[in-house]
């Protein structure tokens, strides 16, 4: 048996805000940070939860929050990786805009289907981000925006590598990521429909604890709230 635990990071100055985020570098709010704190300590008190490797995205409320869980939790010796494809769906043009305003232009019905569905795809940007993280990556593979189904194409390569086969082996593993990409891991997991799909919220740093056989049965899930 192994355990993987996904923490969706804490809150951010742009859920505060009620902001889209996606790919935009924002930091962890002050609240964030407390419940940051918060999961760092119901991480700690897992039974027989030894995590091997941390995994996490590229931007920093992720990064921030896999940091203090790993403090709080004595992991800091754990290995971490930050990849991109663990990164939040990207929001394409909506980033950066409040989502109560996206549905006064868009209307609810659509804003609803663009955030909760899984092949709507928002309003594409006209080119991929530039930024430094991602100098190293082919510039084809980057999104001008996503929709949820596209998020789970590009980081289940990633899970299927890295993550997959050490819980195979046995070994504990811990996810800090994005409340979309972990429903895009979870809905892949569990096996949950489209339809289904939109009905699942992933809360900010609420640890979600599930039990693995060698054959990547899942054997029990946990919500730590």
């Amino acid at each position: 048996m192994a355990k993987l635990v996904l923490v969706r990071h804490g809150e951010s100055t742009a859920n505060r805000d009620n902001i889209y985020t996606g790919w935009n570098d924002v930091p962890l709010s002050s609240k964030g940070i407390e419940q940051a704190k918060s999961a760092g300590l119901k991480v700690a008190h897992i039974s027989d939860f030894v995590p091997t490797h941390i995994h996490t995205s590229v931007l920093s409320r992720a990064i921030l929050t896999a940091y203090i869980i790993a403090d709080i939790g004595n992991f800091l010796y754990v290995p971490i990786t930050k990849t991109w494809r663990l990164n939040e769906r990207h929001y394409g043009a909506l980033r950066g805009m409040n989502k109560d305003v996206s549905r006064k232009v868009y209307g609810k019905e659509q804003v609803l289907e663009w955030r909760r569905g899984f092949d709507s795809v928002p309003p594409l940007l006209d080119k991929p981000v530039i930024d430094r993280r991602y100098q190293t990556t082919d510039m084809h593979l980057m999104p001008c925006g996503e929709s949820l189904h596209q998020t789970q194409q590009r980081l289940m390569p990633y899970i299927e590598d890295h993550v997959f086969p050490e819980l195979r082996k046995g070994h504990d593993q811990l996810i800090v990521a994005h409340g979309s990409s972990l429903r895009a891991l979870i809905k892949k997991m569990e096996q949950i429909s489209d339809k289904e799909i939109v009905k699942l919220e992933v809360p900010n740093a609420q640890p979600i604890v599930y039990t693995f056989d060698q054959n990547l049965n899942i054997q029990g899930k946990e919500i730590l709230r």
